[in-house]
């Protein structure tokens, strides 16, 4: 989205030299203003209560220009304006001076971070499930963050120069996008391989993708606000509490078969293997019958789950 944001133009003056400046004038009108009271208590005349009256002026005139002292430090701006109209940004860090009746707002450019709490959302075949994410972002565009969108009700106090409540109105409205965001995402995918299509990228195995995906809607919801999201990350991820227990059970059975179709493949392998061992090796001559036999006890042996109780044949 293209910026709006132009660069102040007007004139800004060195603080420090104008802060000499002030007090300068400050001094001289204090000693103008007790010399004409002085000359009028002595003489009176005109040229006291000139001389009185010109001081007061210049008295009013530094306090007026007090105010156009600010101080940036890196990675802040000021968002000037004149009169309700917008005159530019000021970003150079460093004690100035200008016009003290342009209107000044401070903005913290700097990278802020979010950790959004998790939320329940059902995922694209209508599981309920717990997902949060945690947001990197930072101001782009000092313009939109203060001229289209609402800081000014969003904020719990009023807002004025407060950087703070400015950057606490802008984070409610990161935290909303955010929020909406992840539930757009979520709805689009399902929790696991085992809930969608096989090959089909799912909330817990396709991360990078997912994150890349969230990220992308951020930007695009954040832009308005002149907001740059600098990463998002989804960083919880479970079922929802009334379908976990199920879940886990689930997933339990699934390993279970997975672990046993592995162990039925190594001790096949196993009792073939000894089978072709004793034949070839003319260790005893087995028939079909005696094959089977030592078959099923060998699957028995390899296959159980608790450690075998062998019997001694000692003969007949």
């Amino acid at each position: 989205m293209e910026t709006k944001e132009v660069k102040f133009a007007g004139a800004v003056a060195n603080g420090f030299l104008m802060l000499f400046v002030n007090l300068a004038v400050l001094v001289l009108s204090i000693v103008g203003i007790v010399y004409a009271i002085i000359h009028l208590e002595s003489s009176g005349g005109e040229t006291g209560g000139l001389l009185l009256g010109g001081s007061i002026l210049l008295l009013i005139a530094n306090i007026i220009m007090w105010c156009g002292l600010m101080e940036l430090e890196p990675n802040e701006a000021r968002v000037i304006t004149w009169f309700g109209k917008y005159a530019g940004t000021f970003s150079q860090a460093g004690y100035y001076w200008i016009n003290p009746f342009y209107g000044t707002k401070k903005l913290s450019l700097r990278a802020r971070n979010l950790d959004v709490e998790p939320i329940k959302v059902n995922d694209k075949v209508g599981n309920p499930v717990m997902i949060g994410l945690v947001l990197v972002w930072k101001l782009k565009d000092t313009y939109r963050a203060l001229f289209e969108v609402d800081t000014q009700t969003m904020a719990t106090s009023t807002i004025g120069t407060d950087v703070k409540s400015i950057m606490n109105a802008l984070e409610k409205f990161v935290r909303v996008q955010s929020d909406a965001a992840l539930r757009q995402v979520a709805g689009q995918y399902a929790y696991d391989d085992e809930d969608g299509s096989a090959g089909e990228l799912t909330l817990r195995s396709g991360s990078e993708d997912i994150n890349r995906l969230l990220e992308q809607k951020l930007d695009d919801r954040l832009a308005l606000a002149g907001i740059e999201v600098i990463e998002a990350r989804i960083n919880y991820l479970a079922y929802a509490p009334e379908i976990a227990a199920v879940m886990l059970r689930r997933q339990q059975a699934s390993a279970i078969i997975t672990a046993r179709e592995k162990i039925v493949d190594g001790a096949v392998s196993m009792v073939k293997m000894a089978l072709d061992k004793l034949s070839n090796e003319n260790v005893v001559e087995l028939d079909d019958e005696k094959k089977a036999t030592m078959v099923s006890n060998l699957l028995v042996v390899l296959c159980s789950d608790d450690s075998a109780q062998p019997v001694v044949n000692a003969g007949t």
